[in-house]
């Protein structure tokens, strides 16, 4: 006789759920007098949702969504990565041995549900440490 244990069924992002964290950033970001761009990939790393403020630089929406790239590929934080880098580090390679958008730059968080991976994002534009607050505010705010 075989014994198997129930899982728990977790639901993947929604669009409504990505949007509501793309507005969450934004609105955290707003209130810090930053401007941002965010981007909100599902678990298998497709994008759900993105939005750049029309004033933020160019570029934070390529970061914004390779940020949330890592922090999704790692299932960490792309805050707590930044040191494993650098020289001597754990993954100090890795950037460069992997064909992928890896970005080792604050400001990614992955998203859980249940204690489960469903999805990341990323927030660029501002400093690395307000991008990380903004993505960390919003991730928090939906769980």
């Amino acid at each position: 006789m075989s014994t198997t244990t129930p899982t728990t069924v977790v639901a993947p992002l929604t669009i409504q759920d990505a949007e509501a964290l793309v507005e969450a950033a934004r609105t955290a970001a707003e209130a810090a007098g930053v401007t941002v761009a965010v981007s909100v990939l599902d678990a298998g790393g497709h994008p759900l949702a993105f939005r750049r403020d029309d004033r933020a630089v160019l570029i934070a929406g390529e970061t914004s969504t390779r940020k949330a790239y890592t922090a999704l590929q790692l299932n960490a934080p792309t805050a707590d990565l930044v040191d494993a880098v650098q020289p001597g580090g754990l993954f100090h390679t890795l950037p460069t041995a992997l064909d992928r958008p890896l970005l080792f730059i604050a400001g990614g968080v992955p998203v859980r549900c249940d204690g489960r991976l469903v999805g990341a994002i990323g927030v660029g534009g501002g400093a690395p440490e307000q991008d990380h607050g903004f993505a960390s505010a919003a991730a928090d705010a939906l769980a």
